[in-house]
């Protein structure tokens, strides 16, 4: 295995994701939000991780970006700031595909906003934990990357009770999930279709951790 493969701490935000990443190395689940994400990446440095991955799902605000998309930036923003990817790392994951991913405080859910943030950075794609792995990889000093999906693609809007649907723990809460489906069923349509996109990005994610580890 290449050494910066050997003691992979990632960062995930939902317990479904970390099952998939879980045969890359040691994994942390951040909740979804960035201060859970730096906490897990702070907990994988403690366990002896060499070298730090965000990985899972990503917001499209490339307009050229379908649902299921890999993305590996070459860099993060995270405000005025920008973070480096290794490398070398980034080669082992599949190789840069992406210049810029953007790294976001709260879910960017409307499509306005997602055309208006694309203009303003050129970025490929928008997450809440990239950047607070790249701040903890920089405070160790450690070499990190990102492995991430395109799930909702730019021209769509997030159903609002997407927003409501994850516990602290990154699963997802069924019984909120089916109340307010309950309580809004014109939103349906559109949840479908997130289902389906994420399906897509979860699949290619799996198939890209199975290139990797050489399965």
């Amino acid at each position: 295995m290449h050494p910066e493969l050997a003691r992979l701490g990632i960062v995930v935000g939902l317990a479904a994701e970390a099952r998939l990443a879980r045969s890359l190395g040691d994994t942390a689940i951040g909740g979804g939000l960035p201060a859970g994400a730096e906490v897990a990446a702070e907990r994988l440095v403690a366990r002896g991780a060499g070298a730090l991955l965000s990985f899972g799902l990503c917001g499209g605000l490339d307009p050229a970006l379908p649902p299921g998309t890999l993305l590996v930036p070459r860099q993060v923003r995270d405000g005025a700031a920008l973070f480096a990817t290794d490398a070398a790392l980034a080669e082992h994951l599949g190789g840069w595909s992406a210049d810029i991913l953007l790294a976001e405080r709260t879910v960017v859910a409307a499509a306005s906003e997602k055309a208006r943030l694309f203009a303003a950075t050129r970025a490929a794609a928008v997450d809440l934990e990239s950047g607070a792995v790249a701040r903890v990889a920089a405070r160790h000093g450690l070499p990190f990357a990102v492995l991430r999906a395109v799930c909702d693609p730019a021209e769509r809007d997030l159903p609002p009770m997407v927003l409501a649907a994850l516990d602290q723990a990154g699963a997802i809460a069924v019984w909120r999930v089916l109340a307010m489906v309950a309580a809004n069923p014109g939103q349906v349509p559109a949840l479908l279709r997130l289902a389906g996109d994420t399906a897509a990005a979860r699949r290619a994610l799996l198939a890209r951790v199975r290139q990797v580890c050489g399965g």
